[in-house]
C-alpha cells in the first residue's frame, strides 16, 4: 500500500507580508554597510591580537577612533 503526503507552505500572516519589503531594504542597507571600506578596516583590526597592535605601537581604541573619528563622535 502506498502512502502519499502533501506538504504545503505555511500560511503567512498579513503582518509578514507587509513587513517583507522593509526587511529587504534593511538587509540591503546592512549588506551595503558591511561591504564598505570602514568595515573592512575593522575586520582587519579584529584579526590582529592586542600583542600585534602593541608591537606596532597602536591601541585598539586608537585605531577605532582613527577609522571612525571623522564620522562619529566617540
Amino acid at each position: 500500500m502506498t502512502q502519499t503526503a502533501f506538504f504545503t507552505a505555511p500560511a503567512r500572516s498579513l503582518g509578514h507580508i507587509l513587513a517583507a519589503p522593509f526587511k529587504a531594504v534593511a538587509n540591503g542597507l546592512i549588506a551595503l554597510a558591511e561591504a564598505g571600506p570602514r568595515m573592512q578596516e575593522i575586520n582587519r583590526l579584529n584579526a590582529l591580537s592586542d600583542a600585534q597592535l602593541a608591537a606596532q605601537g597602536k591601541t585598539r581604541d586608537g585605531e577605532v577612533r582613527r577609522i571612525f573619528g571623522a564620522h562619529f563622535y566617540i
